[in-house]
């Protein structure tokens, strides 16, 4: 009698779920660069932080270690990215990890320099100082060796 019950109730609870988890935050869409399931990629994704600037780890839509989120608006982290050549984007260097920074028309783009492949981080206008996020990231970067040279600032390249 109560196993009727019970197979009764099941699609019920099944439905319920469904609904409470439609409801939910929808996963982040990212997508993910060629390289992003590399070797070296899978190491930077073994680095991905915890929390980044106290937002929390978001789910993607994709299926790639590669890609990570934190937050809403979301922070998102790819692995995978070509190296960057020589630019006239500031480039800064936070706790020996160099990154590129390209002003977005709704945030900012980093990008390490000197890495192949390149991490990127996507930092939304409204997570305020964009930079003071990128510590978080330093174990990850530092998964792909420095190989290809670091930033010169501006003041080093006119001597």
């Amino acid at each position: 009698m109560h196993r009727r019950r019970v197979l009764r109730i099941l699609p019920v609870l099944l439905t319920v779920t469904a609904v409470l988890a439609a409801c939910g935050e929808q996963p982040v869409r990212a997508t993910p660069f060629e390289r992003s399931d590399s070797p070296a990629c899978r190491a930077v994704a073994e680095h991905w932080p915890a929390t980044v600037g106290g937002l929390e780890p978001r789910v993607t839509a994709v299926q790639s270690q590669g890609v990570a989120a934190w937050g809403e608006p979301p922070v998102v982290a790819r692995c995978g990215k070509a190296a960057p050549g020589p630019t006239t984007d500031p480039c800064i260097d936070v706790s020996g990890v160099d990154w590129v920074a390209t002003e977005l028309e709704d945030g900012t783009m980093f990008t390490t320099y000197g890495r192949d492949p390149a991490l990127e981080v996507l930092v939304p206008s409204e997570h305020g100082t964009a930079p003071l996020l990128l510590p978080a990231f330093e174990q990850a970067a530092r998964q792909v060796p420095q190989t290809a040279g670091r930033c010169v600032a501006a003041s080093d390249a006119g001597g």
